[in-house]
């Protein structure tokens, strides 16, 4: 090999089953913790029902929570660049779990 050519590096080849590749919606998510891991449970709420649904569990090492939250605020930062601030609805005051609001009943 010439002293000025470079290897080629190869970036990482993950595989992605049909079934893992539809995904998971998810407008919920619970994270919790202990000494060696965390949690984070998503899930999906929907209008009217008592119960949130949990799609799918990822358990993290310390590490790699971090890492991911590192890689979240990046896309985060370059989302909103191109597309404009993400505005949150305001806490405070009666707000419900589920971002749908408390169903009416109807008679």
């Amino acid at each position: 090999m010439d002293n000025n050519q470079k290897p080629q590096q190869q970036g990482l080849q993950i595989d992605l089953s049909p079934e893992v590749s539809k995904g998971i919606y998810s407008n919920f998510a619970i994270i919790s913790h202990s000494k060696n891991e965390f949690v984070a449970d998503f899930a999906m709420l929907l209008p009217g029902m008592p119960k949130a649904q949990v799609g799918s569990r990822v358990i993290l090492a310390p590490e790699h929570a971090k890492r991911l939250l590192a890689a979240l605020n990046d896309n985060i930062t370059r989302y909103e660049k191109e597309f404009g601030k993400i505005e949150l609805p305001q806490q405070g005051g009666a707000r419900t779990v589920a971002p749908f609001g408390t169903p009416k009943g109807e008679a």
